[in-house]
């Protein structure tokens, strides 16, 4: 039952953090265009946390978004970042203030969005939807199949979502025939949700979204159809001309292949496969596991003062959680140790969980301390540790050697990992103060970038 204090009549205003008035030329005082992404070597997307946009599964990103952002992200030689925003009624100012580079977040076209972003090609088209539960009460006698129906009852919304302007639109129109109910910091998945627990009768979703989410919650309707054709695409500041025009020219070269249709069929048509996903303990938007390791994980980070979700970046890029995983090198084991490594820290097994996990901390806790001394910024000490890891000590000391011999910093990580990347050079690696030789500085380089991305990930997914 709908608590009828929350009624008042025609509708209800709560205004947020992006509630603003129509502006006459949207020029955001920040400018971070293409030619600045490319040269930071990072392409920052605002999304939301949720099944069609972006997730954590079995300590792996994914989702329809993501998918598609990484790819182009790939073509520009770029990182991709995503930043999940805690709640998307603030995601324009968030944009607006540098926060990132554009909104991907199944973000549709309206005018009401229009003064303030530019939107790229769209990427998928549809339609709004009421969403409500199939289960039928005294105050919900039937199924509602057209909005006029709904008498003296309330739909939950965002206030800064695409629903809200159309219901207030039919609202104003129709002499108040229900109330809308604007909600902050809840997520439309989430709504959909209340909706299937009857804590609310009504909500409205993407068809797209909607369809998804049925998979998971099968007692809810969603045939009620209550807008016309609508566009999802991504968005970009007023000012970020060169990233829209690349976006598009991307965007419609990349929907004509089959690596879209894949995508798109995935996410969007394979639903059990993905209900599977996201229902999942290792799920970050169901679950609240990286790995089945992450109690071991917890305890033995402790003894490096490292996040346990930082080791379990490590782990995943070493081993994809593997713990029969082996190299070429003779690594192996969660960790990726050298039997003989493993030994001499206690291992008695290098593919036994605990005992190589127990080690690899053991083994990482004296890399730190070959740079702890040096390095007192926390980031750049996490950063040229997991290069020693990857690729040894004595190679990144070459590499600081040279950096300290062209007046770079060596202990900045941006300085010494430059030098790291041309020990690959005769020029270089032959070099008096070069003590260790060749050395494919690319393979550190790129290790430390994903095991921090992976942490990225999981620190936004996962509870410290």
């Amino acid at each position: 039952m709908v608590n009828k204090l929350l009624l008042i009549p025609c509708l209800l205003l709560l205004f947020s953090c992006t509630e603003k008035e129509p502006k006459k030329q949207a020029n955001s005082p920040f400018c971070r265009d293409l030619e600045e992404i490319i040269a930071d070597g990072k392409l920052i997307a605002l999304t939301d946390e949720s099944s069609s946009s972006y997730f954590v599964y079995k300590g792996t990103p994914i989702g329809f978004e993501y998918d598609l952002l990484s790819r182009f992200a790939k073509e520009l030689g770029v990182q991709l970042e995503m930043k999940v925003v805690e709640d998307m009624d603030c995601v324009i100012e968030m944009l607006e203030n540098g926060e990132g580079d554009l909104i991907a977040a199944n973000y549709t076209i309206t005018d009401q969005r229009k003064p303030w972003v530019n939107f790229s090609m769209p990427i998928l088209k549809t339609h709004q939807v009421l969403i409500q539960n199939r289960q039928l009460s005294e105050s919900k006698p039937h199924l509602i199949k057209d909005l006029m129906e709904i008498d003296g009852d309330t739909i939950y919304v965002r206030r800064e979502s695409s629903f809200f302007p159309k219901l207030e639109s039919e609202v104003t129109k129709s002499a108040c025939p229900y109330y809308i109910k604007p909600i902050a910091n809840k997520s439309t998945e989430a709504l959909i949700a209340e909706v299937a627990r009857g804590n609310i009768n009504y909500t409205v979703a993407d068809e797209n979204v909607a369809r998804l989410n049925k998979a998971y919650h099968p007692n809810i309707d969603i045939s009620t159809i209550i807008s016309d054709t609508q566009h999802i695409a991504w968005a970009v500041r007023k000012n970020s001309t060169e990233l829209l025009d690349s976006l598009n020219e991307w965007v419609r070269v990349f929907q004509k292949g089959r690596a879209f249709r894949a995508i798109h069929l995935k996410y969007f048509k394979a639903r059990t496969a993905h209900k599977h996903k996201v229902m999942s303990r290792f799920s970050s938007i169901n679950g609240t596991m990286v790995s089945e390791y992450d109690e071991l994980l917890k305890e033995e980070s402790k003894r490096i003062d490292w996040d346990w979700r930082l080791l379990a970046a490590l782990i995943k890029k070493e081993s994809n959680f593997n713990p029969m995983a082996t190299s070429g090198s003779g690594a192996a084991g969660l960790m990726q140790l050298i039997p003989n490594t493993a030994a001499h820290f206690g291992a008695d097994s290098v593919y036994h969980p605990e005992q190589n996990i127990q080690a690899g901390v053991s083994y990482l806790s004296t890399v730190i301390g070959r740079w702890d001394d040096q390095i007192t910024d926390s980031l750049e000490l996490i950063k040229f540790t997991l290069a020693s890891y990857n690729v040894g000590v004595a190679h990144v000391q070459d590499a600081q050697r040279l950096a300290e011999k062209y007046k770079r910093n060596p202990q900045k990580w941006e300085d010494v990992s430059h030098y790291l990347l041309q020990l690959s050079e005769p020029e270089f690696y032959n070099d008096p103060v070069v003590q260790y030789g060749y050395c494919r500085g690319v393979e550190p380089i790129n290790h430390v970038e994903k095991v921090l991305s992976y942490g990225d990930h999981y620190q936004q997914g996962f509870e410290r």
